[in-house]
């Protein structure tokens, strides 16, 4: 499978189209999620979707579009909510967009120019204000899965954060993705060690001045967190399929169950 070779110094792809959002958050509510608004900026809302039982024995949480040069990630969980077909048992929050200026803009940060996956720790956009209040409402996660995309890589790739060394499903998700899409095989992918396509970073707070949303979830809601890069070089149906299969993976094994 050949790169497309188009993205040079940043992401020059396919914009994401916000009807997909809004086609993903009424496929939730077709389906009988509670969908509410987390927040309304600049004309455009945040939308937080729920799914749970009083038989859930898990609790996983999801995200995607929280920088809006990536749209595979939108893309994944509209396919994901359209095809209803979630495992048994678990309980479902999931944000299918949160940076939806950044969309409209098609570029990662917000429309003030912040990069909301590094704002976590100070929170000075009211994207991130709003989105960890509304988190904070919600019970603690078994199991937390953001989706991403990386303009530079060699294929798809992911972080695990795993700091009580719970059964990783890491190597299935690399083993399933690699019949879609490319593996990124570097040995260094974004300054951190790598091994088949699997980062597992150095997680102490104090070394990370500028917290992602996966470092934030770590600290407050979950102990089991991996986020998911699909390459941006590749057709976007490559990066979605990566992106469903790794969801996929991941939820259909039984991780986290208490």
């Amino acid at each position: 499978m050949n790169r497309l070779g188009r993205n040079h110094d940043g992401y020059h792809g396919e914009p994401l189209d916000l009807a997909a959002v809004h086609a993903a958050t009424a496929a939730a509510a077709a389906h009988g999620w509670s969908v509410e608004t987390i927040a309304t900026i600049h004309a455009d809302a945040i939308i937080g979707c729920q799914r749970t039982g009083a038989d859930d024995q898990r609790r996983v949480y999801l995200s995607a579009g929280i920088h809006g040069d990536e749209p595979a990630g939108p893309h994944a969980l509209r396919e994901l909510l359209a095809a209803n077909q979630w495992p048994a048992h678990t309980g479902l929050w999931l944000c299918p967009c949160l940076n939806p200026a950044g969309f409209r803009l098609n570029r990662r940060e917000n429309a003030d120019g912040v990069d909301l996956n590094r704002d976590y720790l100070h929170q000075r956009s009211l994207e991130i204000c709003r989105h960890t209040e509304w988190l904070q409402r919600q019970p603690d996660f078994d199991l937390t899965i953001c989706l991403h995309e990386d303009w530079e890589a060699h294929g798809f790739y992911l972080y695990e954060l795993n700091p009580d060394g719970r059964s990783s499903a890491a190597e299935a998700v690399i083993t399933a993705v690699s019949t879609v899409c490319p593996i990124d095989p570097s040995p260094e992918i974004d300054g951190r060690p790598a091994v088949n396509g699997i980062i597992r970073p150095n997680l102490a707070a104090a070394t990370r001045p500028l917290w992602p949303e996966a470092f934030y979830l770590l600290q407050h809601k979950t102990r089991h967190s991996y986020t998911l890069e699909a390459p941006s070089d590749f057709p976007l149906p490559v990066r979605v399929a990566a992106l469903v299969r790794a969801v996929r993976v991941l939820l259909d094994g039984n991780l986290g169950i208490r």
